[in-house]
């Protein structure tokens, strides 16, 4: 976060004029403040402009899986051999699954 050094400092007796119950109310001001928005609704009726992607097919290469490597039975990630934590019943177990 960034600091004005240029901003006047409160002292001691400016902080402890700060009572709880004045925390408090802005603390309520601020959250009364904001506005409950139904993001379904909300990205139901948003379209970007000239975007008509129904016709468009995604190309992508997809490389079968190494011999070098696993596919996790927890996560479904392909991970390197160096990857495997443990195998439990013929099911192969990543690192980050474990931890």
């Amino acid at each position: 976060m960034a600091t004005d050094y240029d901003a006047p400092r409160k002292t001691d007796d400016d902080l402890s004029e700060d009572s709880l119950e004045e925390l408090k109310a802005r603390r309520v001001d601020k959250a009364s403040s904001s506005v409950d928005v139904d993001e379904a609704e909300q990205a139901e009726g948003f379209e970007l402009p000239g975007a008509d992607l129904s016709g468009e097919e995604l190309s992508y290469r997809v490389i079968p899986r190494q011999a070098d490597e696993f596919t996790c039975s927890h996560c479904f990630l392909v991970h390197h051999r160096s990857q495997l934590a443990k195998t439990v019943g013929g099911q192969m177990i990543c690192r980050e699954c474990v931890a």
